[in-house]
């Protein structure tokens, strides 16, 4: 099990052409039976469990600490724990948001715990300007992308999500990396969705004032 965890986080299958994606209520159905055999010590099925959200889980992790070796840990000590902690899984909520809370804590304990002089690369953070509507309307009202690299930006915008604190950063990165919603993202953080769009709205104000600065 934690060697699938492990070396299976990185391979992709690509997708059948023509194949449809399951509803998000057949998935969640799936998970339920996946999580009962996983729960009668079904190793094969906590695996499938891992290869269905193993990308997602690291993604996540990688956009808070944009850090490859640290994400490998944090990934694998995440689905470690799940596997540890499964039996204690009641079906409060879906599968994915128990697993995804796991990862979330793990990350936030890290960041927090982290001694002074570890470093964060900033060169290969997940998170494209081109594809956020609204990161790049926060940008051209400053500056015109025309008169600045794409790249340029793109480090800038790294090191301003960086400077963000841990539960803005989350946000932003949930909402408008992942594309998870304002209710989604409150069922993970066990908060109401007003909180969340709160947080939204003061992270991108501090992103717009960030990127301000750093593009003079």
């Amino acid at each position: 099990m934690e060697q699938s965890a492990s070396t299976e986080k990185n391979k992709q299958v690509a997708p059948q052409q023509g194949a449809k994606k399951p509803s998000q209520e057949r998935r969640a159905a799936d998970d339920i039976t996946l999580v009962k055999r996983s729960q009668n010590g079904d190793l094969e099925a906590y695996d499938e469990l891992v290869r269905r959200y193993q990308e997602r889980i690291y993604n996540t992790i990688y956009n808070m600490t944009a850090n490859r070796d640290i994400t490998d840990d944090l990934a694998q000590e995440t689905f470690i724990k799940a596997f540890r902690a499964i039996k204690s899984f009641k079906g409060d909520s879906s599968f994915y948001t128990w697993l995804y809370r796991i990862a979330i804590n793990k990350t936030l304990n890290h960041i927090k715990n982290r001694k002074e002089g570890v470093s964060m690369s900033l060169n290969n953070l997940d998170f494209n300007v081109e594809n956020h509507p609204d990161l790049v309307s926060l940008i051209n009202d400053k500056t015109p992308l025309r008169e600045i690299n794409l790249n340029e930006i793109q480090e800038k915008l790294n090191i301003a999500l960086l400077k963000l604190s841990e539960k803005h950063r989350l946000v932003v990165v949930m909402h408008d990396v992942e594309g998870m919603s304002h209710d989604e993202i409150a069922k993970v953080l066990d908060c109401n969705s007003g909180t969340v769009r709160s947080r939204l709205f003061y992270a991108r104000q501090q992103l717009q004032q960030l990127l301000s600065d750093l593009l003079k």
